[in-house]
Protein backbone atom coordinates (compact mmCIF):
# COMPACT_ATOMS: atom_id res chain seq x y z
CA UNK A 1 0.00 0.00 0.00
CA UNK A 2 1.37 3.41 -1.00
CA UNK A 3 0.39 6.45 1.04
CA UNK A 4 1.46 10.04 0.39
CA UNK A 5 3.20 11.67 3.32
CA UNK A 6 2.95 15.46 3.25
CA UNK A 7 5.51 17.13 5.49
CA UNK A 8 5.93 20.85 6.08
CA UNK A 9 9.59 21.82 6.09
CA UNK A 10 11.17 24.76 7.90
CA UNK A 11 11.00 26.79 4.71
CA UNK A 12 7.16 26.36 4.84
CA UNK A 13 7.18 24.59 1.51
CA UNK A 14 5.05 21.48 1.09
CA UNK A 15 7.00 18.44 -0.03
CA UNK A 16 5.17 15.32 -1.19
CA UNK A 17 6.98 12.03 -1.08
CA UNK A 18 5.79 8.46 -1.34
CA UNK A 19 6.75 6.13 1.46
CA UNK A 20 6.67 2.42 0.69
CA UNK A 21 5.42 -0.13 3.22
CA UNK A 22 2.09 -0.49 4.99
CA UNK A 23 2.87 -0.05 8.71
CA UNK A 24 5.67 2.47 8.23
CA UNK A 25 3.77 4.58 5.71
CA UNK A 26 0.60 4.56 7.76
CA UNK A 27 2.42 5.70 10.89
CA UNK A 28 4.25 8.45 8.98
CA UNK A 29 1.00 9.68 7.43
CA UNK A 30 -0.69 9.74 10.82
CA UNK A 31 2.07 11.91 12.22
CA UNK A 32 2.17 14.25 9.22
CA UNK A 33 -1.60 14.64 9.06
CA UNK A 34 -1.88 16.53 12.32
CA UNK A 35 -1.26 19.92 10.71
CA UNK A 36 0.14 23.02 12.37
CA UNK A 37 3.69 23.79 13.41
CA UNK A 38 3.31 22.45 16.97
CA UNK A 39 2.81 18.87 15.78
CA UNK A 40 6.33 18.78 14.33
CA UNK A 41 8.23 19.97 17.37
CA UNK A 42 6.05 18.68 20.21
CA UNK A 43 5.31 15.08 19.25
CA UNK A 44 5.97 12.52 21.99
CA UNK A 45 9.59 11.48 21.69
CA UNK A 46 8.80 7.76 21.95
CA UNK A 47 6.23 7.91 19.13
CA UNK A 48 8.44 10.04 16.91
CA UNK A 49 11.43 7.77 17.44
CA UNK A 50 9.40 4.65 16.64
CA UNK A 51 8.03 6.15 13.42
CA UNK A 52 11.42 7.37 12.18
CA UNK A 53 13.09 4.12 13.20
CA UNK A 54 10.67 2.15 11.03
CA UNK A 55 11.27 4.50 8.11
CA UNK A 56 15.04 4.12 8.45
CA UNK A 57 14.86 0.34 8.71
CA UNK A 58 12.68 0.11 5.59
CA UNK A 59 15.31 1.84 3.44
CA UNK A 60 18.56 0.00 2.81
CA UNK A 61 20.18 1.83 -0.11
CA UNK A 62 20.06 5.05 -2.08
CA UNK A 63 18.01 6.51 -3.64
CA UNK A 64 15.43 5.26 -1.10
CA UNK A 65 17.45 6.85 1.74
CA UNK A 66 16.25 10.23 0.51
CA UNK A 67 13.13 9.71 2.66
CA UNK A 68 15.32 9.57 5.78
CA UNK A 69 17.05 12.78 4.76
CA UNK A 70 13.65 14.41 4.09
CA UNK A 71 12.51 13.50 7.60
CA UNK A 72 15.68 15.07 9.01
CA UNK A 73 14.70 18.34 7.32
CA UNK A 74 11.21 18.63 8.82
CA UNK A 75 12.25 20.35 12.04
CA UNK A 76 14.95 20.34 14.71
CA UNK A 77 13.42 17.63 16.88
CA UNK A 78 13.05 15.31 13.88
CA UNK A 79 16.64 15.99 12.89
CA UNK A 80 17.98 15.13 16.35
CA UNK A 81 16.07 11.84 16.42
CA UNK A 82 17.23 10.90 12.91
CA UNK A 83 20.85 11.58 13.88
CA UNK A 84 20.42 9.25 16.84
CA UNK A 85 18.87 6.49 14.72
CA UNK A 86 21.07 6.51 11.63
CA UNK A 87 24.21 4.46 12.22
CA UNK A 88 27.66 5.50 11.02
CA UNK A 89 28.97 3.87 7.80
CA UNK A 90 31.23 1.64 9.91
CA UNK A 91 28.13 -0.18 11.15
CA UNK A 92 25.44 0.45 8.55
CA UNK A 93 27.54 0.49 5.38
CA UNK A 94 25.44 3.43 4.14
CA UNK A 95 26.36 7.04 3.34
CA UNK A 96 23.27 8.99 4.37
CA UNK A 97 24.42 12.52 5.28
CA UNK A 98 27.32 14.69 4.00
CA UNK A 99 29.39 14.02 7.14
CA UNK A 100 29.41 10.34 6.13
CA UNK A 101 32.20 11.06 3.63
CA UNK A 102 34.47 11.92 6.59
CA UNK A 103 33.57 8.81 8.62
CA UNK A 104 35.32 5.42 8.29
CA UNK A 105 33.80 2.91 5.89
CA UNK A 106 32.22 -0.43 6.81
CA UNK A 107 34.27 -3.12 8.54
CA UNK A 108 32.69 -6.16 6.93
CA UNK A 109 32.85 -5.25 3.25
CA UNK A 110 34.19 -2.84 0.65
CA UNK A 111 31.94 0.13 -0.11
CA UNK A 112 31.74 0.38 -3.89
CA UNK A 113 32.18 3.79 -5.55
CA UNK A 114 33.42 5.12 -8.87
CA UNK A 115 35.25 8.20 -10.14
CA UNK A 116 34.52 10.09 -13.37
CA UNK A 117 37.35 12.14 -14.83
CA UNK A 118 36.80 15.19 -17.05
CA UNK A 119 40.04 15.88 -18.90
CA UNK A 120 38.94 19.19 -20.40
CA UNK A 121 38.04 20.80 -17.06
CA UNK A 122 40.57 18.83 -14.95
CA UNK A 123 37.81 17.81 -12.55
CA UNK A 124 37.01 14.50 -10.85
CA UNK A 125 33.63 13.43 -9.46
CA UNK A 126 33.16 10.68 -6.87
CA UNK A 127 29.89 8.69 -6.84
CA UNK A 128 28.49 5.98 -4.61
CA UNK A 129 27.46 2.92 -6.62
CA UNK A 130 23.72 2.21 -6.32
CA UNK A 131 23.85 -1.14 -8.12
CA UNK A 132 26.38 -3.88 -8.74
CA UNK A 133 26.91 -2.67 -12.30
CA UNK A 134 30.25 -1.09 -13.08
CA UNK A 135 28.55 1.91 -14.69
CA UNK A 136 25.40 3.32 -13.09
CA UNK A 137 24.20 6.83 -12.34
CA UNK A 138 25.32 6.64 -8.72
CA UNK A 139 24.90 9.10 -5.88
CA UNK A 140 27.21 12.11 -6.01
CA UNK A 141 29.57 12.38 -3.03
CA UNK A 142 32.57 14.62 -3.72
CA UNK A 143 34.21 16.66 -6.47
CA UNK A 144 37.83 17.69 -7.01
CA UNK A 145 39.54 20.19 -9.27
CA UNK A 146 43.19 20.03 -10.32
CA UNK A 147 45.16 23.26 -9.93
CA UNK A 148 48.68 23.37 -11.37
CA UNK A 149 51.23 25.60 -9.69
CA UNK A 150 54.89 26.32 -10.53
CA UNK A 151 56.27 23.97 -7.87
CA UNK A 152 53.38 21.65 -7.05
CA UNK A 153 49.87 20.50 -7.94
CA UNK A 154 46.79 20.96 -5.78
CA UNK A 155 43.54 19.01 -5.90
CA UNK A 156 40.78 20.99 -4.16
CA UNK A 157 38.02 18.69 -2.84
CA UNK A 158 34.46 19.94 -2.29
CA UNK A 159 31.00 18.68 -1.37
CA UNK A 160 29.54 20.38 -4.45
CA UNK A 161 30.59 20.02 -8.07
CA UNK A 162 29.46 23.57 -8.89
CA UNK A 163 31.51 25.23 -6.16
CA UNK A 164 35.08 23.97 -5.82
CA UNK A 165 37.28 26.43 -3.97
CA UNK A 166 39.01 26.81 -0.62
CA UNK A 167 36.89 29.85 0.12
CA UNK A 168 33.64 27.94 -0.17
CA UNK A 169 31.60 26.62 2.76
CA UNK A 170 31.56 23.27 0.92
CA UNK A 171 35.36 22.96 1.05
CA UNK A 172 36.34 19.54 2.45
CA UNK A 173 40.11 19.37 2.01
CA UNK A 174 42.88 19.18 -0.54
CA UNK A 175 45.71 17.06 -1.91
CA UNK A 176 49.10 18.63 -2.65
CA UNK A 177 52.01 17.09 -4.56
CA UNK A 178 55.69 17.88 -4.82
CA UNK A 179 57.29 19.01 -8.09
CA UNK A 180 57.93 15.45 -9.37
CA UNK A 181 54.49 14.15 -8.40
CA UNK A 182 56.03 11.42 -6.26
CA UNK A 183 54.96 12.67 -2.83
CA UNK A 184 51.59 13.97 -1.70
CA UNK A 185 50.08 15.41 1.45
CA UNK A 186 46.37 15.15 2.27
CA UNK A 187 44.87 18.07 4.18
CA UNK A 188 41.52 17.90 5.92
CA UNK A 189 39.35 20.99 6.18
CA UNK A 190 38.57 20.19 9.81
CA UNK A 191 40.45 18.55 12.63
CA UNK A 192 39.75 14.96 13.64
CA UNK A 193 41.35 15.51 17.05
CA UNK A 194 41.86 18.40 19.43
CA UNK A 195 45.66 18.28 19.16
CA UNK A 196 45.87 18.63 15.41
CA UNK A 197 48.13 21.36 14.07
CA UNK A 198 46.60 23.71 11.54
CA UNK A 199 48.45 25.05 8.52
CA UNK A 200 47.19 27.93 6.44
CA UNK A 201 48.03 29.14 2.98
CA UNK A 202 48.29 32.70 1.69
CA UNK A 203 44.56 32.67 0.91
CA UNK A 204 44.02 31.60 4.50
CA UNK A 205 45.81 34.67 5.84
CA UNK A 206 43.84 36.91 3.49
CA UNK A 207 40.65 35.70 5.11
CA UNK A 208 41.65 37.63 8.24
CA UNK A 209 42.42 40.83 6.36
CA UNK A 210 39.97 43.53 5.35
CA UNK A 211 40.30 42.60 1.66
CA UNK A 212 38.30 39.40 2.03
CA UNK A 213 35.05 38.99 3.90
CA UNK A 214 35.99 36.64 6.78
CA UNK A 215 32.91 34.44 6.68
CA UNK A 216 34.50 31.07 5.90
CA UNK A 217 37.81 30.00 7.51
CA UNK A 218 40.51 28.28 5.46
CA UNK A 219 41.70 25.41 7.61
CA UNK A 220 44.11 22.69 6.59
CA UNK A 221 45.09 19.84 8.90
CA UNK A 222 47.69 17.36 7.57
CA UNK A 223 46.10 13.92 7.87
CA UNK A 224 48.01 11.66 5.47
CA UNK A 225 51.19 11.43 3.40
CA UNK A 226 51.51 9.42 0.19
CA UNK A 227 54.83 8.36 -1.35
CA UNK A 228 55.64 6.74 -4.68
CA UNK A 229 59.05 5.10 -4.84
CA UNK A 230 61.43 6.42 -7.46
CA UNK A 231 62.39 4.06 -10.29
CA UNK A 232 66.17 4.46 -10.32
CA UNK A 233 66.77 1.69 -12.89
CA UNK A 234 64.49 3.13 -15.54
CA UNK A 235 62.75 -0.20 -16.20
CA UNK A 236 58.99 -0.23 -16.65
CA UNK A 237 56.97 -1.88 -13.92
CA UNK A 238 54.17 -1.38 -11.40
CA UNK A 239 54.19 1.62 -9.11
CA UNK A 240 55.13 1.15 -5.48
CA UNK A 241 53.29 3.41 -3.06
CA UNK A 242 53.04 3.95 0.68
CA UNK A 243 50.40 5.88 2.61
CA UNK A 244 50.96 7.05 6.18
CA UNK A 245 47.58 7.90 7.69
CA UNK A 246 48.61 10.38 10.37
CA UNK A 247 45.08 10.77 11.72
CA UNK A 248 44.41 7.01 12.04
CA UNK A 249 46.16 4.94 14.73
CA UNK A 250 47.71 1.62 13.74
CA UNK A 251 45.65 -0.05 16.46
CA UNK A 252 42.42 0.72 14.58
CA UNK A 253 42.67 -2.50 12.55
CA UNK A 254 43.02 -4.70 15.63
CA UNK A 255 40.05 -6.13 17.54
CA UNK A 256 38.53 -3.32 19.57
CA UNK A 257 40.51 -0.67 17.71
CA UNK A 258 38.89 2.68 16.99
CA UNK A 259 39.39 5.15 14.15
CA UNK A 260 38.45 8.86 14.40
CA UNK A 261 34.76 9.36 13.53
CA UNK A 262 33.59 13.00 13.28
CA UNK A 263 29.94 13.53 14.17
CA UNK A 264 29.40 16.73 12.21
CA UNK A 265 31.20 19.40 10.22
CA UNK A 266 32.82 22.24 12.12
CA UNK A 267 31.01 25.56 12.32
CA UNK A 268 32.15 27.83 9.49
CA UNK A 269 33.16 30.76 11.66
CA UNK A 270 36.59 32.36 11.90
CA UNK A 271 36.00 32.97 15.60
CA UNK A 272 36.27 29.23 16.21
CA UNK A 273 40.07 29.57 16.13
CA UNK A 274 40.70 33.18 17.23
CA UNK A 275 44.06 32.52 18.90
CA UNK A 276 45.71 30.37 16.23
CA UNK A 277 48.57 32.28 14.55
CA UNK A 278 49.19 32.39 10.82
CA UNK A 279 51.64 29.96 9.28
CA UNK A 280 53.45 29.93 5.97
CA UNK A 281 51.95 28.08 3.06
CA UNK A 282 54.02 25.02 3.91
CA UNK A 283 54.75 23.91 7.42
CA UNK A 284 58.18 22.60 8.37
CA UNK A 285 56.94 19.01 8.49
CA UNK A 286 55.36 19.34 5.07
CA UNK A 287 58.53 20.83 3.57
CA UNK A 288 60.60 17.98 4.99
CA UNK A 289 58.19 15.43 3.60
CA UNK A 290 57.93 16.89 0.10
CA UNK A 291 61.69 17.34 -0.26
CA UNK A 292 63.18 14.63 1.97
CA UNK A 293 63.54 10.86 1.66
CA UNK A 294 60.62 8.47 1.76
CA UNK A 295 59.12 8.50 5.26
CA UNK A 296 58.89 5.40 7.41
CA UNK A 297 56.83 4.74 10.47
CA UNK A 298 59.07 5.21 13.48
CA UNK A 299 56.91 5.09 16.55
CA UNK A 300 54.28 2.63 15.33
CA UNK A 301 51.54 5.16 16.07
CA UNK A 302 50.13 5.88 12.62
CA UNK A 303 48.49 3.42 10.25
CA UNK A 304 50.67 2.59 7.23
CA UNK A 305 49.22 1.29 3.96
CA UNK A 306 51.21 -0.24 1.10
CA UNK A 307 50.15 -1.34 -2.35
CA UNK A 308 49.72 -5.06 -2.80
CA UNK A 309 52.45 -6.45 -5.04
CA UNK A 310 51.11 -7.69 -8.39
CA UNK A 311 52.20 -10.95 -10.02
CA UNK A 312 53.65 -11.32 -13.49
CA UNK A 313 51.33 -13.23 -15.83
CA UNK A 314 53.39 -15.17 -18.38
CA UNK A 315 50.59 -15.66 -20.91
CA UNK A 316 49.33 -12.08 -20.79
CA UNK A 317 52.85 -10.68 -20.37
CA UNK A 318 51.71 -8.11 -17.82
CA UNK A 319 51.46 -7.48 -14.08
CA UNK A 320 48.14 -8.69 -12.65
CA UNK A 321 46.05 -8.24 -9.50
CA UNK A 322 42.74 -9.88 -8.64
CA UNK A 323 40.14 -7.12 -8.45
CA UNK A 324 37.25 -9.62 -8.40
CA UNK A 325 35.64 -8.17 -11.52
CA UNK A 326 35.77 -4.55 -10.37
CA UNK A 327 38.53 -3.56 -12.83
CA UNK A 328 38.45 -4.34 -16.55
CA UNK A 329 41.32 -2.32 -18.08
CA UNK A 330 45.05 -2.70 -17.48
CA UNK A 331 46.55 0.56 -16.25
CA UNK A 332 49.57 1.69 -14.29
CA UNK A 333 47.11 3.64 -12.11
CA UNK A 334 45.45 0.47 -10.79
CA UNK A 335 46.34 -0.48 -7.21
CA UNK A 336 45.21 -2.28 -4.07
CA UNK A 337 46.22 -1.05 -0.61
CA UNK A 338 46.66 -3.30 2.41
CA UNK A 339 47.94 -2.59 5.92
CA UNK A 340 51.72 -2.78 6.18
CA UNK A 341 53.05 -5.02 9.00
CA UNK A 342 55.63 -2.54 10.28
CA UNK A 343 56.26 -3.99 13.71
CA UNK A 344 55.87 -7.73 13.47
CA UNK A 345 54.65 -10.65 11.38
CA UNK A 346 51.69 -10.23 9.08
CA UNK A 347 48.33 -11.35 10.42
CA UNK A 348 44.86 -11.83 8.89
CA UNK A 349 44.15 -8.12 9.24
CA UNK A 350 47.07 -7.39 6.88
CA UNK A 351 45.48 -9.42 4.07
CA UNK A 352 42.29 -7.35 3.86
CA UNK A 353 42.15 -4.86 1.02
CA UNK A 354 41.54 -1.40 2.51
CA UNK A 355 41.32 0.45 -0.80
CA UNK A 356 41.33 -0.63 -4.42
CA UNK A 357 41.26 1.58 -7.48
CA UNK A 358 41.19 0.66 -11.14
CA UNK A 359 40.13 1.55 -14.66
CA UNK A 360 36.86 0.30 -16.16
CA UNK A 361 36.52 2.65 -19.14
CA UNK A 362 37.73 5.84 -20.70
CA UNK A 363 37.91 8.35 -17.84
CA UNK A 364 35.94 5.99 -15.58
CA UNK A 365 37.47 4.28 -12.52
CA UNK A 366 36.15 2.20 -9.63
CA UNK A 367 37.07 3.05 -6.03
CA UNK A 368 36.24 0.55 -3.29
CA UNK A 369 37.20 1.26 0.32
CA UNK A 370 36.56 0.02 3.83
CA UNK A 371 37.32 0.74 7.49
CA UNK A 372 39.36 2.47 8.85
CA UNK A 373 39.64 5.08 6.05
CA UNK A 374 36.84 7.40 4.91
CA UNK A 375 35.50 8.22 1.45
CA UNK A 376 37.33 11.56 1.55
CA UNK A 377 40.66 9.93 2.42
CA UNK A 378 40.18 7.20 -0.19
CA UNK A 379 39.27 9.80 -2.83
CA UNK A 380 42.38 11.85 -2.04
CA UNK A 381 44.63 8.78 -2.30
CA UNK A 382 43.09 7.86 -5.65
CA UNK A 383 43.58 11.41 -6.95
CA UNK A 384 47.31 11.01 -6.35
CA UNK A 385 47.31 8.16 -8.87
CA UNK A 386 46.09 10.47 -11.64
CA UNK A 387 49.18 12.66 -11.45
CA UNK A 388 51.92 11.92 -13.99
CA UNK A 389 54.93 10.20 -12.43
CA UNK A 390 57.70 9.92 -15.00
CA UNK A 391 60.28 9.11 -12.33
CA UNK A 392 58.26 6.15 -11.00
CA UNK A 393 57.45 4.11 -14.09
Amino acid sequence: MTIQCIARLRSRRVVQDQLEGSDTAAAAAAVAGGGGDCCWANLPHELLRDVLLRIEESETRWPQMRNVVACAGVCRSWRFVIKEIVQVPEISGKLTFPISVKQPGPKECLLQCFIKQNRSTQTYHLYLSLTNALTDDGKFLLAACKCRRPTCTDYIISLRAEEISKGSSTYVGKLRSNFLGTKFSVFDGQSSNAGAKMTKSRSSRLAYSKQVTPRVPFRNYPTAHISYELNMLGSRGPRRMQCIMDSIPATSIRPGGVAPTPAEFSVNNVNVFPSIPSFHSKSASMKNFLSGPLPHQKDGGALVLRNKSPRWHEQLQCWCLNFHGRVTFASVKNFQLVVSPENGPAGPEHEKIILQFGKVGKDLFTMDYRYPISAFQAFAICLSSFDTKIACE
